[in-house]
């Protein structure tokens, strides 16, 4: 198992090479290709991973530039291996989702291998690199196969999160200047006695609270999501929602909670009230949209509001229970992946009705259950996994964010448990409005789900159900790492 994070933060990069040196034709072929590769050495990572075990694994270290402390140093915990598991699910899913060239196709794999350092890497200047290495494929596959306002939503998109950027690695430095390492295992150490002191701590956590908190995003700093979510093509607006927005929630874990749990306390309540801000304004924001596209990247953000409000609801008071800590993380890992797999989806069939309309608004649509019964049911499925259903994949973190927060931060989650209302009321419409009443006359033409699309939907639906009805699959990857972090954020 030597070197193999290596080799699977490689793969997509060559495929990347090789997929921009083919014909049109050809391209989406090899880019799945490489995928599945990707994907079947992320398998053979899970099958090899000690999930007894929370320390770090597969752990490959090299010196890189000693000068300034940077280290080639990758591993995976039970979190790591999950978003790695996520991102080599949700890609081959984006590709399927429209017809693409080779220029589209590499920049995917670029991303890919961009988002595998990310949720490998343990030294903050690598993994910085890949941090940002993510942005640039991300903004050009805005610019360039974006909708109307392409370019508004690509320059927008592109500003708030290099903003965050610089203000995180600035604050990076500061620690670094004053502590002499990058390491995350050792600036998590030194994070329980206190990392920095006095208003020096203060900037630090601000200036990476505010890089993450634009990544996730966190309200107040949302506003550059439902451009870009609406604009990009169907396939990176999946990525985007499907793991992108991951990397967030995934920076919080990894580096704010363990690195400045004082700053995180006295905090606490600021910090749960933007959280509850995130779930309420989003949700009556998804409520007031017409285009689908908006309505789906609106939800997106209650739901990562629902991971961000238990994070913080664990640092906010030591009052909590382990067993409460132990729910709230357990919650937020299978929200984090559960939510990557229902989005995704939600937006793969947006993509289809659009493909077939021509068009994406809630008024355009009207009777689809007359023409087309399989794509209304299937679809169906989806938006009950987004509704938090039992028996489906959602309902799991869902209940575990919320039961164990209610123990510790009871009046947040009264105010939170609206915002769920909302949603519930947001998707229940759009079914109404898609799939009831009268044919529309342009959707009568309109053909049911083709063989490909059913190669594609099947699996990640019934991926829902058997996370909803035996979920432990996934809870035996992490729950060594969740004990552990319970521990340290206690």
């Amino acid at each position: 198992m030597a070197h193999v994070i290596t080799i699977l933060i490689l793969i997509p990069l060559v495929g990347a090479l090789v997929v921009a040196a083919l014909p049109q034709r050809s391209a989406r072929t090899a880019a799945l290709f490489f995928n599945i590769l990707s994907a079947a050495l992320a398998i053979v990572i899970w099958r090899g991973f000690d999930q007894t075990s929370a320390a770090l694994q597969l752990v490959e270290r090299h010196t890189w530039i000693p000068a300034i402390g940077a280290q080639y140093l990758v591993g995976v915990d039970g979190f790591s291996l999950l978003l790695v598991i996520l991102t080599s699910l949700i890609f081959p899913f984006a590709f399927t989702a429209q017809p693409t060239g080779r220029g589209f196709c590499a920049l995917m794999l670029v991303m890919q291998s961009a988002l595998y350092g990310t949720f490998t890497a343990q030294n903050f200047v690598l993994w910085f690199l890949f941090f940002e290495m993510s942005l640039v494929p991300s903004f050009l596959l805005i610019k360039i196969w974006g909708g109307e306002k392409r370019d508004f939503a690509a320059t927008k998109f592109f500003v708030y999160t290099f903003l965050g950027s610089v203000a995180m690695l600035l604050s990076f430095l500061g620690i670094y200047f004053a502590r002499g390492t990058f390491d995350f295992a050792a600036l998590a150490a030194l994070g329980k006695a206190g990392l920095l002191s006095g208003r020096v701590a203060w900037l630090a956590f601000f200036g990476i609270f505010l890089g993450l908190a634009v990544k996730v995003p966190l309200f107040p700093f949302h506003t550059w999501l439902p451009d870009a979510y609406e604009t990009a093509p169907t396939g990176a607006s999946m990525v985007l929602t499907g793991v992108l927005s991951k990397m967030g929630v995934y920076g919080f874990v990894r580096l704010l909670l363990p690195l400045f749990p004082h700053e995180m306390r006295i905090a606490g309540p600021w910090l749960l009230a933007l959280a509850v801000c995130s779930i309420i304004f989003s949700s009556l924001a998804a409520w007031a949209q017409r285009d689908l596209k908006r309505l789906v990247a609106y939800l997106s953000i209650t739901h990562l509001g629902y991971c961000m409000l238990a994070l913080f609801a664990i640092t906010a008071t030591t009052n909590g229970a382990p067993i409460d800590r132990q729910a709230m993380l357990s919650g937020v890992f299978m929200q984090v992946f559960n939510h990557g797999v229902t989005a995704a989806a939600l937006f793969y069939f947006v993509g289809l009705l659009e493909q077939r309309r021509g068009a994406r608004g809630l008024g355009d649509f009207g009777g689809l259950m007359q023409r087309t019964p399989l794509l209304c049911g299937w679809m169906s499925v989806a938006i009950f996994s987004s509704l938090g259903l039992p028996g489906l994949n959602s309902f799991i973190g869902e209940f575990l964010i919320f039961k164990g927060s209610f123990a510790v931060a009871a009046g947040y989650v009264a105010i939170a448990i609206f915002g769920l209302l909302i949603t519930v009321i947001v998707l229940l419409r759009m079914m109404q409005a898609l799939f009831s009443g009268p044919l529309v006359e342009a959707c009568s033409s309109f053909s049911d789900l083709i063989r490909s699309e059913k190669l594609v939907i099947v699996p990640v639906t019934l991926l829902m159900f058997a996370i909803g009805i035996a979920p432990q699959f996934l809870f035996n990857i992490f729950n060594s790492t969740v004990v552990r972090l319970a521990e340290v954020l206690s």
